[in-house]
């Protein structure tokens, strides 16, 4: 039995595609590089049906792999600590079972749960880290992949214990080992050896380390992609500043997009910045604030301690830079509730304790008005505020207020309002939550700070305080508390728990709208077009008209969002007179007056969900006002085809180009909608057409020939795409690789000869052996074209 884990998942791959467990098989061989790269969304939608699928086939070497897979992503590109230890507890276990202990993928278990324990406070489980490796490297060849992340880990852990010498020679040890086992490093051991480096302070050393295994990585003939260019510039742009390299150091750190989208980037980011904004050459202004909150905000929802008070520390070093006050002292909050929850603490108390005066010791600006009338002045003002010199304006002004009389604070709560909105907008909703949790105590029956409050607490994601303030106001309101139960399950995703508390709502307030829209919306999440129906249409019984409303009422009043949205709901139901009647108040115009809408109006793009998470765009003819029919002959990968007529949802997902963008992006520019739901599948089968490219002329005539004679065709490959020619040493063929949409009025066998007579006469064969064998035609034919021409 093979102990190389990636041999490991060759064997099981074929063996899984052997047994006809094809969607299993491709997850096996697909997960660990959605994991590496950061592919979030591609990792989420395959993971729950592949880990099922491996339990229920009593695969429990193959579910190891998966799980292990997806919490390197959860640990390593998405930070998580707390939020990712029951998960890492539990493979734990499970991979040291009888039946999972021989699995190459167990030991590697062990680092996720050194990596989780390292998120939540590393110095503080240094001794439990170093124990459990220590044991786990014992037993591991170094001529195992998983000896190299394992020795990775364990110079983390050095790291974090402050002996960066003894990681860098632990590191040292382990490449020695690996290489005489007859193995390389993986890019990652360098970057760990530049992190070392780094600590020691011999950076110009630290990065001549990065481009020697960078170097070493290429020549082995990989090729450094997305996430490899990524960390390798955030790594250098920190050394590079540390050396006071501006310029370099600007040009390596990645895009603010990039940190904001992968997680695993940021401190090393935040770090590079700090740096360059002391030297002027990064600028240190609310933007930069807002974003580190955010990520400071991310990392305490992840249970993350540690990277947590890491950062508030840097961002609040930041905003004392700038003179944001309050700002740093939501940060020093911040910081200290996680210093709370650390286990060792040696490292991050003084500068702490530095931080929290800095912050204290910055002026508290001077009121230009009265604390009452600040809102009115700071309202009157043209162009471009500080949100930040607003803050601690109006923390001022609330501060006064609070040695004022007791009429004076009743008619505080817009001040509070806009202070606590300020705080979260700038990505502080803890300390919001916190000022609006103790005014509610004065003020408890109060609907703006309610109202506030639980968009504060859902935007923190904080679901126990959610849940705490829908049972404070059950008592006095029941319906608000079903309202924000409400939201918070459609926050998180819990559709059906959303349209149950909307439907309890509704029955002690029936004339309300919103929820009847969050209902609507979370019913369509689900598929349950006709509820979602229902819903808008009652929404339009109990609408204001809008010429009546008052601009309090608005809320109430029939947007052209819900008409739209109810156009959908009713062609995803087949229910064409509401279509028709609702599309005639939004001034659409049929060119039949009753019956199915199925027109041709315009080319559009339909967007819709590959099985592997990620994103196609469908070029489709739009048939209806939410309805169109797909045009291109579709593989496994999306689950429509050729002529389905799908519905799709009435935004628009990419804006128009601008009056004055060039002639060409406007002809080329097709409205993009969302796919809501399949409404009319055509019942194509699909097989692909693989050889070379036999000139237009003739492709022209295959083209009309099978559509004429109802299939569908659909050319993939372009001007790239070459293959061997056999009579030939010098060069290869165009090609042209194809997909063949046979219609359900067809079988497989008719389709064979149908393209076998409509190409005898090409100068090269096609191949089709995926139809020939479901034709029970001759597929050794077809496998000799594939062999001579290496298809």
């Amino acid at each position: 039995m093979t102990t190389d884990i990636w041999g490991w998942v060759h064997d099981t791959h074929g063996q899984l595609v052997e047994a006809g467990q094809h969607r299993l098989a491709t997850a096996l061989v697909e997960i660990a590089g959605h994991a590496v790269d950061g592919r979030n969304e591609q990792l989420d939608a395959l993971y729950p049906e592949a880990v099922a699928s491996a339990r229920a086939l009593g695969l429990p070497w193959v579910e190891v792999f998966l799980r292990h897979w997806r919490l390197q992503n959860l640990l390593n590109k998405r930070h998580q600590g707390e939020q990712a230890m029951t998960e890492a507890v539990s493979l734990l276990e499970f991979a040291h079972r009888e039946e999972t202990a021989g699995c190459p993928q167990s030991v590697c278990t062990v680092q996720d749960f050194t990596i989780c324990h390292a998120n939540i406070d590393g110095p503080g489980y240094v001794p439990e880290r170093l124990a459990v490796l220590e044991e786990a490297l014992e037993r591991v060849e170094p001529a195992r992949a998983c000896f190299d992340c394992l020795s990775r880990e364990y110079a983390d852990t050095l790291e974090d214990d402050g002996r960066a010498e003894a990681a860098l020679a632990h590191l040292d040890r382990a490449k020695t080992r690996i290489q005489a086992a007859g193995e390389s490093v993986s890019l990652s051991f360098g970057h760990a050896r530049a992190s070392a480096l780094y600590r020691i302070g011999r950076i110009e050393e630290a990065l001549d380390s990065l481009a020697a295994a960078e170097q070493a990585y290429t020549a082995a003939g990989n090729v450094l992609d997305e996430d490899d260019l990524r960390k390798g510039g955030v790594i250098r742009a920190r050394l590079l500043a540390t050396l006071g390299r501006w310029d370099e150091a600007l040009e390596q750190l990645p895009s603010t997009a990039d940190a904001d989208g992968f997680a695993d980037i940021r401190h090393r980011w935040a770090e590079a910045v700090e740096l360059l904004v002391a030297a002027d050459r990064y600028p240190n202004d609310a933007r930069l604030g807002v974003r580190l909150a955010h990520w400071v905000s991310y990392l305490d929802a992840a249970g993350s301690h540690r990277p947590c008070l890491d950062l508030a520390l840097a961002a609040g070093r930041l905003a004392v830079r700038r003179g944001a006050r309050e700002v740093a002292l939501a940060l020093v909050a911040t910081a200290e509730r996680k210093l709370a929850l650390l286990r060792r603490t040696d490292q991050v108390t003084g500068p702490l304790a530095e931080l929290a005066a800095a912050a204290r010791a910055l002026p508290v600006p001077h009121l230009p008005v009265p604390p009452l009338e600040l809102l009115v002045r700071l309202g009157e003002r043209d162009g471009e505020v500080d949100p930040e010199a607003d803050l601690d304006l109006l923390a001022a002004a609330w501060q006064q207020l609070g040695g004022s009389s007791a009429d004076a604070r009743a008619g505080s709560t817009d001040l509070l309002l806009s202070l606590a909105g300020l705080l979260a907008s700038l990505g502080h909703e803890q300390a919001s939550a916190e000022l609006l949790w103790a005014r509610l105590e004065q003020d408890p029956g109060h609907q703006d700070l309610i109202g506030m409050l639980t968009r504060v607490l859902i935007e923190a994601r904080d679901g126990e305080q959610v849940r705490r303030l829908a049972d404070r106001v059950a008592a006095a309101s029941p319906g608000d508390a079903h309202w924000i139960r409400a939201r918070w399950a459609l926050a998180e995703s819990r559709w059906a728990q959303a349209i149950e508390e909307v439907e309890a709502l509704l029955v002690l307030e029936p004339e309300r709208i919103n929820p009847r829209r969050l209902a609507a919306a979370a019913a369509t999440e689900l598929g349950d077009h006709p509820t979602a129906q229902r819903l808008y249409l009652e929404l339009l019984e109990h609408a204001l008209p809008a010429e009546d409303a008052s601009p309090e009422e608005q809320y109430r009043t029939v947007q052209t969002p819900d008409l739209w949205h109810l156009i959908t709901a009713a062609s995803a139901n087949r229910d064409w007179e509401v279509v028709r009647a609702t599309g005639a108040r939004l001034g659409i115009e049929f060119d039949q007056p009753d019956g199915p809408v199925d027109e041709e109006w315009q080319y559009v793009t339909v967007r819709a969900r590959r099985t592997d998470g990620g994103q196609s765009d469908l070029p489709a003819v739009r048939t209806g006002p939410a309805t169109a029919r797909i045009l291109p002959v579709l593989g496994e990968e999306v689950p429509l085809n050729h002529r389905d007529v799908v519905v799709f949802g009435p935004a628009l997902l990419e804006p128009a180009p601008a009056a004055d963008a060039p002639e060409e992006e406007r002809e080329r520019w097709r409205p993009t909608f969302e796919l809501l739901t399949l409404l009319d599948p055509a019942g194509y089968t699909t097989y692909f057409l693989d050889g070379a490219w036999p000139g237009p002329e003739r492709w022209d005539e295959l083209r009309t020939a099978v559509r004429g004679a109802g299939y569908g065709i659909w050319a993939y490959s372009g001007d790239q795409y070459m293959i061997t020619d056999p009579g030939s040493d010098e060069g290869g063929l165009p090609g042209i690789y194809a997909a063949l949409g046979v219609p359900p009025t067809a079988s497989a066998a008719q389709a064979d000869a149908l393209v076998a007579r409509l190409t005898a006469g090409w100068p090269h064969p096609l191949a089709w052996p995926a139809l020939a064998k479901a034709a029970g035609g001759d597929i050794a034919r077809h496998e000799e074209i594939v062999e001579r021409y290496g298809l």
